[in-house]
């Protein structure tokens, strides 16, 4: 692909009654993709093993490794992160992981802090610029799926997550041959308003799981008081009480620059990325990539007309397109076949 060239205009057309952004946008959580696996003799989590790594700070944590299949090449290995309340059985990442192992590839879906079951293991409070224990839970991933090239695939907040292992990662080691951002939430400011403003299901969506897994933190960890939470039905408010009240930050603003990002940010990053988003996303405004071009690090971006959040399910058969995009950008820098 040209460095210097725009994007390639690409036809996501989804079969009639899937044009709704509300419908891809619950499809991307409620296909039954263990069961369509399943069909096609894949069971993942039978496959997986449960893994638990020690990052910084004694942070730890946890994962599934799925190794690829005994008589698949050595393609590489994909660290897979999950959106803001989605976990390592998310239908989006489950479905995805799939997809990687049958064809032939390492898969390690990470769990970030507080997520997938894990508010156990560490006391302090899960937040997004917790970068860290992140890029060494990478290369702990790695170190056991040591073969062939490194991708990291990321959804919605995963995905800005996955994005800073493409600029920060190669400084201390962590080279993505190919990074992949779906729906990724570049500019958190602007989500978290568009939450606020957006459908209301979509802003009572993310406070229920919000609720849930503040009730989950405290009965592994009962100091904690979320009281003065209940009342909050403001994301933006949330999210401005949490910073004052569990990180670092002197204010709200401060701590959304720390990982927010530019499209100038991602075309000058240390290796390549790739990204897919959609203008009908009412999660992820489409003017956060206005600049974005496959110039630079980014070899390929594709905004779609259609798609919802982390939907792009083409079919009434629950197919796909993300996953054959995501396949479709990784085949030129997969390993070579093996020639044992």
């Amino acid at each position: 692909m040209d460095a210097g060239s725009p994007p390639t205009p690409v036809g996501f057309r989804p079969s009639l009654g899937l044009r709704n952004a509300a419908m891809q946008s619950t499809l991307a959580s409620k296909r039954p993709v263990q069961r369509m696996w399943r069909r096609r003799g894949i069971e993942l989590n039978r496959l997986s093993t449960a893994q638990v790594l020690d990052c910084r700070e004694s942070a730890r944590l946890s994962g599934y490794l799925t190794p690829r299949r005994p008589d698949a090449p050595a393609r590489g290995v994909a660290v897979l992160i999950h959106g803001w309340a989605g976990c390592h059985d998310s239908t989006y990442l489950y479905s995805m992981a799939a997809r990687l192992h049958h064809d032939g590839y390492d898969v390690f879906r990470l769990n970030l802090r507080d997520h997938g079951g894990s508010h156990h293991l560490n006391r302090d409070m899960f937040h997004s610029a917790r970068m860290g224990e992140v890029l060494d839970a990478v290369q702990a991933a790695r170190r056991l799926a040591p073969e062939g090239p490194l991708f990291v695939i990321g959804f919605s907040l995963g995905g800005n997550f996955a994005l800073r292992v493409a600029l920060q990662g190669p400084a201390i080691g962590i080279d993505p041959a190919l990074t992949i951002a779906i729906s990724p939430s570049i500019n958190p400011g602007a989500t978290l308003q568009a939450i606020d403003r957006g459908p209301r299901l979509i802003r009572w969506y993310f406070l229920d799981r919000w609720r849930r897994t503040l009730a989950i933190k405290r009965e592994a960890w009962p100091h904690y008081d979320f009281s003065a939470y209940a009342g909050l039905d403001s994301f933006v408010a949330v999210t401005r009480r949490f910073v004052a009240d569990f990180t670092e930050y002197p204010s709200c603003e401060d701590y959304l620059a720390q990982y927010t990002l530019t499209p100038r940010m991602l075309m000058d990053a240390p290796s390549p990325i790739a990204i897919l988003s959609a203008a009908d996303d009412s999660v992820i405004p489409v003017g956060d990539f206005q600049g974005l071009s496959v110039r630079g690090s980014v070899v390929g971006a594709d905004l779609t007309a259609y798609g919802g959040h982390c939907g792009f399910i083409s079919d009434w058969r629950f197919s796909s397109w993300a996953e054959s995009r995501v396949m479709h950008w990784l085949q030129p820098f997969a390993g070579a076949p093996s020639r044992n």
